[in-house]
């Protein structure tokens, strides 16, 4: 050991940044996951260009992975970077103005070049001019030490330098006290066919870490203990792989054989990815020519007794719309999952919004009402997908999940439940023995109901005596014929609606976090709101200001005290990544008059910005 100096920290914001080819999204999930094997609570933010390899050295092409570790309970990534790892001058000009004064700032000098500089818009060198002289600077020829620590292998120069994102893992791993046994492993698994490639990347791994342990400068390192977690098994988990094994539980779960059929779509693709390595628990998946195949691949899974599942982001559900207006009208179990992205149109793939709300409830023809629920964190979509199959599987309904990208992308530790402790799904499929048309005949009637739930029998093709009509023409109550008479449209439209409002009485009612009880003001939130609310009503109630909050998971329908609970406080805040879109549905619904905090930048609420807004709207009478 160096015997240098350790300062202990109860938290830390790392950014790594760099261009698209640099490795920053590989380098900020390594150190996430080494931070979640060492036990501290955290929270990430990736960010990244649309294009696969976006243009070098530019602002556009900067891609960027924040990561919040503390040694307590987190709920963000964090508003601003205390370390900031800027791999050329376009990641330092692009994230320059997030660092607050006395941030560190650590770059690559060899990136620094005339044509690099120019190509950004600096006119001088921003590290000789002064222009970082409120920061603790960081002057590294990281691209050169990777060099010399690859000097003994039989690579290109630009083979190795490919491996100078690893030599910042290792020496931001050394400063804060990360280990990186688990990143040799993966590294030794990864490039297991490449050789020279693995035994590269991992000695430059090494090389930064035992630069940093005896370089004279870095004279401190840091140390931020493990979190006070609850006990349990933990691991590292993203929004996106989270709601696979959700699904995956709800399969196994309700004994339905798992089948996705699905169009690869950013940020939603790797629910594919992941569930297409799941063969052994059932799953099949489908990757489809386009959105329409996949919906209606899935559609016809469930039709045929399977848990049929579509996952997308916005441009697909506008796709998808006329067979989920089919489901409602079948009314069959299909789960469809929208990873809310920036829009309209092909909008901003890779960035997160709450942009979809109003297309979720009334984005199809007719009176199609279908149920939506919405994660609040990455961990949590595993709880989501659960209670979307449960609603769809107990009513014979579509329900729409509404992920979104900042969820999916980014990771918390999470406790591994224990399978016992899950819900139990019934599918109760229909059979000859308990299904006849109630007037004691025996023929099948597949519109008959469900007296509590109105559900009606879900019929596997194949089963004797339960051959029964299904399309997309308005059925006849009970037996399911085609029928134009108006006064079973109204019926039917009716009963449908009627169905998805009883959901709301086995659905939890809205709690309210109100610590202090003399809480005026009421800041409600839904989706991945929750973190950033959550950290700004701590900030707030810190400095006095007693405030309540509240998290609405269910939006169609809401949770049945939720106009008592609105109407319960003087005020009503709402902030979202829409212009107003839950507020417009609350008003609508409930007659109270919220307050619309809305932000639309591709990137979640910051909890200082939302702490002051909070404050404003407390003091502003």
């Amino acid at each position: 050991m160096s015997g240098k100096q350790v300062h202990e920290l109860d938290r830390v914001i790392i950014r790594f940044a760099g261009d698209s080819g640099d490795g920053m999204q590989l380098t900020g999930d390594r150190f996430t996951a080494e931070t979640a094997a060492f036990g501290n609570d955290l929270s990430t933010l990736p960010n990244f260009p649309a294009e696969i390899r976006a243009p070098a050295g530019t602002l556009p092409g900067v891609s960027s992975f924040q990561l919040h570790f503390a040694d307590h309970d987190i709920l963000t990534p964090g508003d601003a970077p205390d370390v900031l790892v800027a791999m050329n001058p376009a990641a330092l000009k692009a994230n320059l103005e997030d660092l607050p004064r006395g941030a560190t700032i650590v770059v690559d000098t060899s990136e620094f070049t005339a044509r690099t500089l120019k190509k950004v818009g600096y006119d001088s060198n921003p590290l000789d001019d002064g222009a970082l002289s409120d920061y603790k600077v960081h002057a590294l020829d990281l691209t050169g030490m990777t060099m010399d620590a690859l000097a003994a292998f039989d690579l290109t120069r630009k083979e190795a330098s490919r491996s100078k994102n690893m030599f910042a893992l290792g020496l931001l791993s050394w400063m804060y006290g990360r280990p990186i046994e688990g990143t040799i492993q993966f590294l030794e698994k990864k490039f297991a066919k490449h050789p020279v490639i693995r035994d590269a990347n991992i000695a430059a791994l090494r090389a930064g870490w035992n630069y940093g342990e005896t370089t004279e400068d870095f004279a401190v390192s840091y140390e931020i203990k493990p979190a006070a977690l609850a006990p349990g098994r933990y691991r590292n988990i993203t929004g996106n792989l989270a709601l696979s094994y959700g699904l995956v539980a709800a399969s196994q779960r309700s004994g339905l054989p798992l089948f996705l059929g699905s169009y690869p779509i950013t940020p939603a693709s790797d629910i594919l990815h992941e569930l297409s390595k799941h063969k052994r628990f059932g799953v099949r998946t489908f990757q489809a020519e386009d959105e329409i195949a996949g919906v209606g691949a899935a559609l016809g899974a469930a039709f045929g007794g399977a848990l049929g599942v579509t996952t997308t982001s916005g441009p697909g559900i506008a796709l998808k719309s006329e067979t989920i207006g089919l489901a409602v009208s079948l009314e069959l179990p299909l789960i469809v999952c929208d990873i809310q992205r920036g829009g309209p149109s092909t909008g901003l793939p890779t960035k997160t919004e709450q942009a979809d709300l109003l297309q979720a409830m009334f984005g199809r023809n007719g009176e199609a009402p279908v149920p939506i629920v919405a994660p609040c964190s990455p961990g949590d979509c595993f709880y989501a997908a659960l209670e979307a199959v449960r609603i769809a599987v107990t009513y014979r309904t579509p329900v729409l999940l509404l992920s979104d990208g900042y969820l999916a992308n980014g990771a918390e530790p999470w406790r591994i439940p224990e399978i016992n402790d899950l819900p139990l799904i019934e599918p109760r499929f229909a059979t000859a023995r308990n299904q006849g048309n109630g007037n004691g005949s025996a023929q099948f009637w597949p519109y008959l109901r469900d007296r509590e739930t109105l559900a009606r029998p879900w019929a596997v093709p194949g089963t004797a005596g339960l051959e029964h009509r299904i399309g997309g023409l308005e059925k006849a109550d009970g037996s399911g014929n085609i029928s134009y008479d108006p006064q079973n449209h109204d019926l039917m439209v009716r009963t449908r609606q009627a169905k998805v409002d009883g959901i709301a009485a086995s659905i939890p009612p809205l709690s309210v976090d109100d610590p202090s009880g003399e809480a005026r003001l009421l800041v409600l939130g839904w989706g991945s709101t929750y973190g950033p609310i959550g950290a700004a009503a701590r900030r707030v109630r810190a400095a006095g200001y007693p405030v309540a909050q509240a998290h609405l998971r269910h939006l169609n329908p809401f949770p049945a005290n939720t106009g008592d609970v609105l109407r319960s406080y003087d005020r009503v805040l709402l902030p979202e990544m829409n212009l107003g879109q839950l507020a417009l549905l609350l008003r609508g619904r409930y007659l109270v008059d919220i307050r619309s905090y809305n932000r639309v930048r591709g990137l979640p609420f910051k909890a200082e910005e939302l702490a002051d807004v909070i404050e404003k709207a407390i003091t502003d009478v």
